[in-house]
């Protein structure tokens, strides 16, 4: 029996080891794929000189990475019900490999923006694959700490990515960027070998609904930076083939019984709406701090970061208080916090350059706590069934919400060229603000359905 009890236990150590291996190469992965995504935010106003870019066009480096970003998390999620993880690991880091060499030696912006997207559509396998791998090898007993460990390595690389990324354009130029990201091909072995083995499954992905999806949401942001009727002409029609195509197949890509629960698609605006805010955020904070302020690659990035760390910080708290009082307090809690920011930064962002490192700190914990109870708030109200689904479209909306924000940002400059520094930004925090307003407005429409839902089930139980 002795024996018997120590074998077990050996056992035991060996995958608690072999498991703490695999959460490590994740989230370092993790880190290098987020930063990924805000480097560039610092490099931005670099790129735009380099290529004689409007702030418009130069947008799409970090709206058109969101969106590909967004439909390639889905994706590789969805491909994971029959496709061995280890297998599209090896897929999407690999694009993230090539992508890199390519972004590396691109002189001109339209190849250095396919670069860009090609990075996203591979780094989606990192993210969108996390979860998927903690559910399906991480003891309920350790799940827990496992999620929170690469949440941690994603909340830290938002802070990390303008720091490192202001650096190395300053000292290198923004091409040794990709190099960073390069590295993430070193995991590739390891993921090799700590994943378990998984057989090849029957199954059906709809390729099709990929597609229109992608390109019915393309579309709609193109429209938002031209303005051609032409396009907008041509998304509406995407938009109404892709609805009638959902509803005619058995697995579509997204499905639309969600878009048909109210108090779910109340919750993606939300969601989308504090994406929308933070990734305007960041890329509106190097360009001011830039263009107003002078200040260089490294600066900037010194400036943004502890805003950054402050969510990592709070993120641990707001995870107890969730725990504790509920998703609803944290909502009100994060809408307040980054309406009060989006206001701050309207009257005082073209001052002084520490009025925003002290505002951002505010916006990041808003951000956090928001999104995070968003999540949380949206795994309670769905059905076991469709959580998988329905956290997907989440993604995808979010990521969605800060490709459009990027974008708008980007639009707004270009269309106040000819006003000062002042009254472009403050006009521009201004319009955010209604759209923080707006979600404040229909949370409350939410949590009144919600209540209302209660009482039935509460009157009966006294009864």
């Amino acid at each position: 029996m002795p024996s018997i009890l120590t074998a077990s236990s050996k056992t035991e150590s060996k995958m608690h080891l072999q498991e703490n291996k695999l959460i490590l190469i994740w989230s370092f992965t993790t880190l290098l794929v987020v930063m990924n995504t805000t480097m560039f935010n610092v490099a931005l106003p670099f790129v735009l000189k380099d290529f004689s870019l409007n702030s418009s066009t130069a947008s799409w480096l970090v709206s058109g990475y969101s969106i590909m970003f967004a439909i390639s998390t889905l994706t590789f999620g969805r491909l994971s019900d029959f496709v061995p993880l280890s297998r599209l690991l090896l897929i999407g880091i690999c694009i993230l490999g090539i992508a890199s060499v390519i972004g590396f030696f691109s002189t001109h912006f339209f190849i250095l923006l396919g670069a860009r997207i090609l990075q996203a559509a591979g780094a989606g396998a990192v993210m969108g694959l996390s979860l998927i791998m903690a559910g399906r090898y991480i003891p309920l007993v350790r799940r827990g700490k496992a999620m929170s460990i690469i949440a941690s390595a994603a909340s830290f690389a938002f802070g990390l990515g303008p720091v490192i990324g202001g650096v190395i354009t300053q000292y290198l130029g923004w091409n040794y960027l990709f190099v960073v990201t390069g590295f993430s091909v070193l995991s590739i072995p390891f993921f090799q070998k700590l994943l378990p083995k998984e057989v090849i499954k029957k199954g059906h992905f709809d390729l099709y609904g990929a597609i229109l999806t992608g390109l019915s949401v393309t579309g709609l942001l193109l429209f938002l930076n031209t303005f051609s009727y032409s396009i907008l002409l041509g998304t509406i029609v995407l938009f109404a083939i892709w609805w009638k195509y959902l509803n005619k197949i058995e697995e579509p890509f997204i499905p639309p019984i969600l878009l048909r629960n109210k108090q779910y698609t109340k919750l993606l605006f939300i969601g989308c709406s504090a994406f929308f805010i933070n990734f305007s955020n960041l890329f509106l904070m190097p360009i001011i701090l830039t263009t107003v302020f002078g200040k260089g690659p490294s600066e900037v990035g010194m400036i943004i970061f502890p805003g950054a760390i402050i969510a990592v910080i709070a993120g641990q708290f707001i995870g107890r208080l969730i725990d504790r009082f509920g998703n609803a307090p944290l909502i009100i809690f994060g809408q307040l916090f980054l309406l009060s920011a989006t206001i701050l930064f309207a009257l005082l962002s073209s001052l002084n350059p520490y009025f925003i490192l002290l505002i951002y700190m505010f916006a990041s914990v808003g951000f956090t706590a928001l999104s995070t109870s968003i999540s949380n708030e949206i795994t309670r109200i769905l059905p076991i069934s469709q959580i998988g689904s329905g956290i997907g479209i989440v993604q995808l909306m979010q990521f969605f919400g800060a490709g459009l924000g990027v974008t708008i940002s980007g639009l707004l400059i270009t269309i106040q060229e000819s006003l000062s520094s002042e009254i472009v930004y403050r006009n521009i925090y201004i319009c955010f603000s209604f759209v923080i307003i707006n979600a404040v407005l229909i949370y409350g429409l939410y949590y009144r359905r919600s209540m209302l839902k209660q009482q039935p089930s509460y009157s009966s139980s006294l009864e």
